[in-house]
């Protein structure tokens, strides 16, 4: 069952890989939040609260009929702790119903053999789970030491791809704990990757030199054969290396167009740290916003740490140059020109 759910699950993806090089007025992937609360406080995260109810079922149901309308081509569940939500098993099964690829962004600490059995049912093409430590700290309760059973667990029962994300910088005390994650990570058979950290106000911070040398054994770790053929997507880390030494990258953010971030009100966002732009009702976006979106460049781009964006972004990286929205002359008379 594993092996032919690999291979409709792979033929999927290329089938969507396929339709996203030829067509660029769709998202590719979008992340979805049932629920702003979360079980756990990491020092760094700006993404949880501790009083959010979930998302009413049938608002989710109209948020992805929306999103299938608009052509989207993944859909993943994050928070928060989208594990929370009572009707998460059937939310990712509406995802795939209408024929997009459902993932799952979790910490990991409700997952159960029963509860992998339910995900397994759903249909959930992947999941993703990012270990801070080894031991769970002020900074982070996502340690290994508290997950390592639930990894098993995986190993044993789950039918979808799994992604263990280790990081670095953020205030993670112990840099040398991402070489241990991935390790335990390649042992159990999973894909891994490793991400930087901004603080708590969503900015980076160059990292220190023990970080940087983790940073550099890890990313040879998760690179090359072995990851290609576990997983693709993140195995796209190259724009971390500029980030690593404080330096911008130079590149076109396609936020808006290929990749959506729809928070917990329905609005629409370029990601989880620029949340208030373009903030559009998901019910009101359009096609038109899409290809908008497409060729604005973003301000912030040079200095993003959101690889899902730089990820899904790279799929366009040859297509024209983006072009800045050009101003419209004031007419003498109006409110604009006034002062």
């Amino acid at each position: 069952m594993r092996v032919l759910k690999k291979i409709h699950r792979n033929m999927r993806a290329v089938r969507e890989f396929a339709r996203g090089l030829a067509h660029t007025a769709h998202p590719l992937l979008v992340h979805m939040v049932p629920m702003r609360r979360c079980n756990i406080d990491c020092g760094y995260c700006n993404e949880y609260d501790k009083v959010s109810d979930p998302v009413p079922l049938d608002t989710m149901l109209s948020r992805l009929d929306r999103l299938s309308t608009l052509g989207a081509s993944v859909v993943a569940m994050s928070g928060g702790e989208p594990m929370m939500h009572p009707d998460l098993d059937t939310i990712l099964t509406a995802v795939r119903s209408r024929g997009m690829m459902a993932g799952l962004i979790t910490n990991g600490y409700y997952l159960s053999s029963k509860r992998i059995a339910a995900l397994n049912d759903a249909g959930l093409d992947f999941l993703q789970i990012s270990i801070d430590n080894v031991e769970p700290d002020e900074v982070s309760k996502k340690s290994l030491r508290l997950l390592d059973k639930k990894l098993e667990w995986l190993r044993e029962h789950a039918e979808f791809d799994i992604n263990i994300n280790s990081v670095v910088g953020g205030g993670v005390k112990n840099a040398e704990d991402a070489r241990t994650i991935t390790a335990r990570a390649r042992e159990l058979g999973f894909s891994t990757s490793v991400g930087i950290i901004h603080d708590g106000s969503g900015r980076l911070k160059p990292l220190g030199p023990t970080e940087r040398a983790v940073y550099d054994d890890v990313s040879a770790r998760v690179s090359g054969v072995r990851q290609v053929a576990k997983n693709l997507y993140s195995g796209i880390s190259g724009f971390q290396d500029n980030l690593v030494e404080g330096r911008p990258n130079t590149w076109r953010c396609r936020a808006g167009a290929r990749y959506l971030y729809i928070c917990e009100f329905g609005l629409v966002h370029y990601c989880s740290q620029q949340r208030g732009q373009p903030a559009t009702p998901l019910d009101q976006y359009t096609v038109t916003d899409v290809e908008r979106e497409f060729l604005k460049p973003k301000d912030c781009a040079p200095y993003c740490t959101i690889g899902c964006v730089h990820r899904v972004s790279t799929m366009d990286f040859w297509r024209k140059p983006q072009i800045p929205p050009t101003r419209t002359p004031a007419v003498k008379g109006s409110v604009e020109s006034a002062s």
